[in-house]
């Protein structure tokens, strides 16, 4: 369970430093008509949130109040507004795992009423926000160095992967370290 809160927060930190260095008006900037911006890819993953985890073990994890084709509508107005929405939906993640016990970990949920260990039920979660923080990532860094020429990089920078599995292997550096660092290795 602990591996799995700390897949979560891992993709929350990426997603935090990613939009901590996006100016703006990059956040509600979408690439073409068919794209969503990082505002809207924020909306739907708190709308997603709230859901799965409000309630996890008792209540089907799409609840009938979630209006799923309105969180790609109507983006929140400011930096603020989105921040408070991105915070919200990962409460709702951590809130509803972290006082689970390890037999929880053998009752089913539903999803949309299709059952789900809560393994696969969290798993299926992992998978999802992977996805749509990967897409928060590639926006920030694209609209961020387009505008600024300046982009710091969340994992290995290019050209130091050899630096750092050097620093690793002495012991000098952890890789969660290098990972969750705000500073550059």
């Amino acid at each position: 369970m602990q591996d799995s809160i700390g897949l979560f927060r891992y993709y929350k930190k990426l997603g935090d430093r990613a939009m901590a260095q996006c100016p703006d008006e990059a956040l509600f900037v979408t690439l073409d008509p068919e794209s969503n911006s990082i505002a809207i890819i924020v909306k739907h993953l708190a709308g997603n949130m709230r859901s799965r985890w409000l309630n996890f073990l008792t209540t089907d994890g799409e609840k009938a109040d979630r209006n799923r084709d309105t969180e790609f509508e109507t983006p929140p107005a400011t930096r603020a507004e989105l921040m408070e929405m991105w915070e919200r939906g990962w409460k709702y993640v951590f809130d509803a795992l972290e006082p689970l016990a390890e037999a929880d970990l053998t009752r089913t949920v539903t999803i949309r009423t299709e059952p789900h260990s809560v393994m696969q039920a969290i798993n299926r979660q992992v998978a999802h926000y992977a996805h749509h923080v990967g897409q928060i990532l590639f926006l920030a860094k694209h609209l961020t160095f387009t505008k600024t020429g300046k982009w710091e990089s969340l994992s290995v920078p290019r050209g130091k992967s050899a630096e750092i599995n050097a620093k690793v292997a002495a012991g000098k550096l952890s890789a969660q370290e290098t990972l969750f660092s705000s500073k550059k290795a």
